[in-house]
């Protein structure tokens, strides 16, 4: 079993800059496919960005320019370094991961052909 727990979240002023990690319990875990999700009070979930098995790096039109992607692979963490964050990204973000027969979709906004695996999420609020 597979867990993903993120870490990171808090608030911060508009402007401001805020990095989440995603880390992935199980030893040796290789997920093909791995993305960030975000949902808003009274919103539907939506991508951020995912990334494949190639390195390979996907992102939602809303905060590509802004948001990097980047994957430590003995720690086994995806980390998402957040820039000039708005208001509009107030939000909690997940992580969440398929397993290794799956792909990437990329979108605009990006996902995973398979989630089988989610993190609890961790709060960003953007004031």
């Amino acid at each position: 079993h597979v867990q993903l727990v993120e870490s990171g979240g808090g608030s911060v002023q508009a402007g401001g800059s805020l990095t989440l990690s995603c880390e992935a319990s199980a030893d040796r875990y290789r997920a093909n496919c791995i993305a960030w999700f975000r949902q808003a009070p009274g919103k539907e979930r939506e991508g951020v960005a995912s990334i494949d098995g190639g390195g390979h790096l996907y992102y939602a039109n809303s905060v590509k320019g802004r948001f990097i992607v980047s994957r430590d692979v003995v720690r086994q963490t995806l980390n998402l370094q957040m820039n000039d964050l708005r208001p509009d990204d107030t939000a909690i973000y997940y992580c969440a991961a398929g397993g290794k027969d799956s792909f990437v979709y990329p979108g605009p906004p990006p996902t995973c052909s398979t989630l089988d695996y989610w993190g609890k999420g961790t709060q960003v609020t953007v004031s």
